[in-house]
Formats: C-alpha cells, sequence, structure tokens
C-alpha cells in the first residue's frame, strides 16, 4: 500500500473517526477508504479549531485530527494552532510537503522549524518504513502528560512510496499517568486538614484526567469551596452548593470574595498561571499545586507543597489520607460553607438581576445570556463563548452542570474561534445541544463557516450578539473612531446566514429570546445549523473584582 493508506489504517486503529481537512493531502482520499469520514470547512484554521473541539470535548480521548496542503495550507493553520497550544489541547495536524529532494530550498515553508513553539511537537515523516513509528511517537505526545497539539509533515514522496501494511503490528498507544510521591501526599492532605479556609482551585486538568468524581468527593469530604478556571470551567458542578463559579478576567463575585478571604489554595490540574485571563492569586496565601507538568510548578507563583502526577490518580490517593485522618465521613454534613456561599451568590446576582433581566431596547446582551440559559436543557447541553465581551459576559452567569458542558477558552483569544469550537463539538457529540455566543465582529472572522455546517449537516446553534460596533474599543481607537467611525460595523446577517443554508432570526424584543431560542434548538435536532441575530446595545459593564 501507499504511505498514505498505512497513515490511513493507523488512524482507524487509534480510533479516529472524522478527518478535517482543506483542501487537498493525499490522506484525505486514504481516510475515506478506510472509513474516516473527512470534513472540508472553508479556512484552514477552521479546520484546525474544529479538531481542537472535537479533542476539547473528549478529553483527548478521542483525538481531533486534521489534514491540510503544503505551503499555504500549514501556513493559514498557525492561528489554529497557536490557539490549540496556549490551550493545551491535543490536536493532530498532517500538513502535506514537497519532496524531500526539494526540502530547505526556498521559498519552500518548512512547517518543522516554524511551529516549535506552538506545538508539543513538529517533525516530518522521512521514511515510508518509519511511518509506524513516527504515528506511534506522536499519539504517544497526544495522550501522555500534559496536552498539546502535534505537527507532522508528510512529504510527497512519503506519501506515494509503496509502504507495508501496519495493521498486523502496530498497536493503539494507550494513555496513562502515576501519582504525585506519597510523602508529599501526606503533606498535603495534612495541610488542607489543618487550614482554617481552604479552597480548590481547579484547571483544566481535572477534564483530561477526567477526575471530575475525585475533586467532588474531596470538596464534599472536607466542605472546601470550589472555583474553576476558565478553561476548567465544567470540571465542578456549579449547582452544587460548594460551586463559587469560575474566575477568568471576568467572574463570579463569589471567587473574589473567597479568593481573598481563603487561607490554602489548592491548585487542582491548574498551571497557576499569571494571565490577563485568569484571577489573580492574592499575595500572601500557602499553597499547594497538584499537575503533570513540571514546568508549571512554582512557576509564578510560590507554592508550599508541590505535587508532580496525575490528578485523578493523586486525588484518589490524597482522599483515602484524608479518610485516614478525619474517618469515613469527614466534615459531611456541616453546611456552614455552604450556606456562606449561597448568601454570597444570592447578593452577587441580585446586583445583576437587572441586566440579567433588562427589558431595554435594543436588547442587553445579559438578557440574552440569561434568557437562552431558561430555553435550553443545560443538561444536554455544551455551550461556549467567543472572544471579547461575549466571553467575558457568559463566562461568569453561564451554569455548566456536567463535565464538558461548557468549552472554556481564553489563554490566546482569536476571534471567531467559537465557530469552529462548536462544530468540532457537534460533530463529536451529535446528540447534544451545541451553542455559540458570538459578536458581529467575530462573525466577520468566521461566519462562512456556517455554510459548512450546512453541507454536513452539522446543527449547531449561533447565537449572534450584534450591537454593530467593536464592543469597548471606543477606549483604545478613539481618535479613529471619532473622525472615521473605524470600530463601527454592519449588515444584515440573517440574510447571510440564509444564504449560506443556515435556518435564521433576527430578534430584536426581550420577550421573544426564549422562543426563539427554543424554536432553534428544536431545528439543530434535525442537522440544520441555526442563527439567531440578537440586536443587542453596547453593553461595557462587567463582573470583574479583580
Amino acid at each position: 500500500m501507499k504511505g498514505s493508506s498505512a497513515i490511513a489504517h493507523i488512524l482507524k486503529k487509534e480510533g479516529v473517526d472524522h478527518l478535517f481537512c482543506f483542501p487537498t493531502n493525499p490522506l484525505i482520499d486514504a481516510a475515506a477508504e478506510v472509513g474516516i469520514r473527512p470534513i472540508m470547512p472553508c479556512t484552514e484554521r477552521t479546520v484546525v479549531g474544529m479538531a481542537d473541539g472535537y479533542s476539547r470535548v473528549n478529553n483527548g480521548k478521542r483525538i481531533g485530527v486534521c489534514a491540510v496542503q503544503q505551503g499555504p495550507g500549514i501556513e493559514n493553520t498557525f492561528g489554529g494552532v497557536a490557539q490549540a497550544y496556549s490551550d493545551s489541547s491535543p490536536v493532530l495536524v498532517f500538513p502535506s510537503g514537497p519532496p524531500q529532494s526539494r526540502q530547505a530550498s526556498l521559498p519552500t515553508f518548512d512547517p518543522v522549524p516554524n511551529f516549535q513553539h506552538v506545538a508539543k511537537w513538529a517533525a516530518r515523516i522521512n521514511q515510508p518504513g518509519r511511518i509506524p513509528e513516527f504515528l506511534r511517537r506522536a499519539f504517544t505526545h497526544l495522550r501522555m502528560g500534559r496536552p498539546g497539539p502535534v505537527v507532522l509533515e508528510i512529504p510527497q514522496d512519503v506519501a506515494l512510496a509503496e509502504a507495508e501494511d501496519p495493521g498486523p503490528n502496530y498497536k493503539g498507544v494507550q494513555g496513562g499517568g502515576m501519582t504525585a510521591d506519597p510523602q508529599n501526599i501526606r503533606a498535603a492532605a495534612k495541610a488542607i486538614g489543618a487550614a482554617k479556609s481552604p479552597l480548590l482551585h481547579a484547571g483544566q486538568g481535572v477534564l483530561y484526567s477526567g477526575a471530575w468524581e475525585e475533586l467532588r468527593e474531596l470538596a464534599e469530604f472536607m466542605q472546601i469551596p470550589v472555583m474553576t478556571t476558565l478553561p476548567g470551567k465544567s470540571c465542578f458542578p456549579e449547582n452544587h452548593p460548594l460551586s463559587l463559579g469560575c474566575g477568568g478576567l471576568s467572574g463570579s463575585k463569589v471567587v473574589a470574595q473567597f479568593l481573598s478571604e481563603c487561607d490554602l489554595i489548592f491548585a487542582v490540574g491548574s498551571s497557576l498561571s499569571i494571565s490577563y485571563f485568569a484571577a489573580p492569586i492574592p499575595p500572601g496565601k500557602a499553597a499547594i499545586q497538584l499537575t503533570i507538568d513540571e514546568r508549571d510548578l512554582n512557576k509564578d507563583y510560590p507554592v508550599d507543597i508541590l505535587l508532580m502526577g496525575d490528578v485523578k490518580l493523586t486525588l484518589r490517593e490524597m482522599v483515602e489520607e484524608l479518610k485516614g485522618r478525619f474517618g469515613k465521613e469527614g466534615k459531611k454534613g456541616d453546611e456552614t460553607v455552604a450556606r456562606k456561599i449561597k448568601a454570597a451568590r444570592e447578593g452577587w446576582l441580585n446586583e445583576w438581576m437587572p441586566l440579567l433581566t433588562s427589558e431595554e431596547v435594543p436588547v442587553n446582551p445579559y438578557r440574552v445570556i440569561w434568557d437562552a440559559q431558561q430555553a435550553l436543557d443545560l443538561s444536554n447541553t455544551i455551550a461556549t463563548h467567543d472572544a471579547g465581551n461575549p466571553r467575558d459576559q457568559t463566562a461568569p452567569f453561564w451554569l455548566a452542570e456536567k463535565p464538558n458542558s461548557y468549552i472554556g477558552w481564553g489563554k490566546s483569544t482569536h476571534l471567531g474561534y467559537s465557530l469552529p469550537l462548536a462544530l468540532g463539538a457537534k460533530v463529536a457529540m451529535p446528540q447534544k445541544t451545541v451553542v455559540h455566543i458570538m459578536g458581529d465582529a467575530a462573525f466577520g472572522m468566521s461566519g462562512m463557516d456556517i455554510a459548512t455546517a450546512a453541507r454536513n449537516k452539522i446543527g449547531t446553534l449561533t447565537i449572534l450578539l450584534n450591537n454593530s460596533c467593536l464592543g469597548g474599543y471606543e477606549k483604545h481607537i478613539p481618535i479613529a473612531t471619532k473622525m472615521y467611525g473605524t470600530r463601527f460595523l454592519g449588515g444584515d446577517y440573517c440574510k447571510v446566514a440564509e444564504g449560506l443554508g443556515a435556518y435564521a432570526e433576527r430578534v430584536d424584543r426581550p420577550g421573544n429570546i426564549i422562543p426563539a431560542v427554543r424554536r432553534a434548538a428544536e431545528k439543530t435536532k434535525t442537522g440544520t445549523p441555526v442563527v439567531l441575530e440578537m440586536i443587542t446595545k453596547e453593553e461595557n459593564r462587567l463582573p470583574k473584582y479583580w
């Protein structure tokens, strides 16, 4: 068989069932021949974004794989790969490449050195006989340690060369992890038991490890409040009495209160990065950190007890250690912390309820976010935000009840990325209602891929907040705005969506939001993408408390 067919057979063994691709690559036909469905969006960034969303909602247990052409194809993927790298998302990218006889010849673009800083591993398959070796190493990088994208170039001569059938000998790569040092686990359990006001700071590592039950058991056993990072949102149920909500650039006021008052922070599956999109840790806090990547330990904040290992395995050991110290029931039944959280949350929501239930026209975007939740079955919904105000207005108030019911992203902020993520998530979880909330500027970056959804019967729900401007940008470009109206936008997005094959409605009254979202959710069940164009006001007030 050809080299491209050998690669396709290995992908099938690794459980790959979709290949996101554009526009040409020898792997596309080879994948189709073995029953891997190719899906072709409109741009290379969407190719990577769909693979990214696919991997995220599967916690990397099923890997999103994509293929692009050499030259401009792989060049155009850079933004998507960079986004996946910043958010530690495992994506496998196959660019085709020139024959090896033309390597290192200007102006040929070489992805191997150029992607080194935005990929966990970037390499080139240099011989057809080494295809199994390269694929085995790629999936090992994808399934072990800190997740991240892998870029593996397929030169034309390798793709066309004769290769052995890898089927009989190739074995799929199994993920795995290690528990942290038992001595450090004991020290951490002792510190948690001695703390007066501990706090669990849960990150995306909880999701990739599948450790949400262990996190919940630890929180309930010791009655510890739990906040999540933006990427970690949904790893702890936000309707739980011990949930504080999430903290990003914006966040719950309850998070700010308990961060300020706690005396010990236990960062679980969190890098504790200093970032514009992460709630800062107040100085003077004792800290424990559990992560799979040694590069994150003691990186930005001083940590007293370091735990390097798999989150699920290590939390299981920690719970058992705490049971040995506090008995089988621990602090279960003590509702002191839960009552304090409830009071703080009710007070915070009361402050924002005038915006969340506003009758303003144009519609307040907070009303859209609030009403959309009332219209949807959150237990069967996956939601995500776009960059900018849609992120900072949605994430604090959207209730994530189950693991992977919300895709929180933002360590990099590529405008328009929510649509590719939603498309990939819907492909991975077709039984779910997948909704993404984006602004009109974001639609300009990726809106043409509504056509991808229509062609492939990917029934996503786009809630488009159309305020006819770049919200909040007047402070950045005041002169250009005053003289030339630079930040203002325009367009009839319903007509655009209909022209691309979607069902579309325009909503310009608060009372029409819930009926429109309910109709949209039903429509998506038929495989029809829906765009709801919400005519909103510019709203720059954000729940930001740090």
